[in-house]
């Protein structure tokens, strides 16, 4: 087995020290992952052509994490097997009065 280089380890320390010093403060902390994770409850309600509405579980995530969590994930890079524009109807069928996604063109 291969030793890493120390300039490689103390990239990936820094890279570490990095993505913990994002989960202070708001919980997905700006970040796709972080989002993505945070919301799985809701992968059955925005699946393309799903006719389920959000569970419970979806609706306390989305109300708990809020509407950036939400945006970052609206304006992140394409998820395989999520329809974004169902992610988007989340708040109005979870009854949340979140602002809309700012959509960049």
């Amino acid at each position: 087995m291969k030793v890493p280089e120390p300039k490689t380890l103390s990239l990936v320390m820094l890279v570490l020290v990095m993505v913990a010093g994002q989960s202070n403060g708001h919980p997905c902390a700006s970040t796709f992952f972080s989002a993505l994770v945070q919301l799985i409850p809701c992968r059955t309600a925005v699946a393309p052509f799903s006719p389920l509405p959000p569970s419970e579980a979806c609706c306390a995530s989305i109300k708990a994490l809020g509407q950036p969590c939400l945006c970052v994930l609206v304006n992140g890079p394409p998820i395989s097997g999520v329809d974004r524009s169902m992610a988007m109807q989340l708040p109005e069928k979870c009854t949340t009065d979140f602002e809309p996604c700012e959509i960049p063109k």
